[in-house]
């Protein structure tokens, strides 16, 4: 009986052990923006993570009755990109099991910033962007569709 109990004893911990093992949070998936008016699908590409303007709230400019595009844009030949498909990470790569950095686009103003992307919990993703070591960021919801 003995050996039995300390057979148990060890599928117990072992079991135990594997259920805290930290694995690496997955921020692949439909993120709704924390001021709600666009939706970003963040996938797995090259070494890190891509993200990808999928959805608007407001998806045609008003001012010109047509799809809205990356207008803020200070280079003339990327200013007339639609907002649907623009890509807003570049060069996200994994820094800590829970982490990615690289560099975000913030289509409101035009400008790239260093960034640093989290999984918050299990329907929330950290963004930031940083000028310098100043950052500021928002969280993300996790969108069914």
């Amino acid at each position: 009986m003995l050996v039995r109990s300390g057979f148990a004893i060890a599928i117990l911990a072992a079991m135990l052990s594997v259920a805290g093992a930290q694995t690496p949070a997955d921020p692949t998936g439909i993120w709704l923006t924390q001021a709600g008016d666009a939706k970003v699908r963040v996938s797995k590409c090259r070494s890190g993570i891509c993200g990808v303007i999928v959805w608007l709230r407001n998806p045609i400019d008003p001012a010109t009755g047509r799809p809205a595009v990356d207008d803020k844009n200070r280079n003339p030949a990327l200013s007339k990109r639609p907002m649907i498909g623009l890509p807003l990470f570049h060069g996200m790569s994994q820094t800590e099991s829970n982490k990615w950095s690289g560099t975000i686009y913030n289509a409101d103003d035009g400008n790239s910033y260093a960034s640093n992307v989290s999984v918050a919990g299990p329907g929330a993703l950290r963004v930031e962007g940083c000028v310098g070591a100043l950052c500021s960021g928002e969280v993300w919801t996790r969108s069914h569709r």
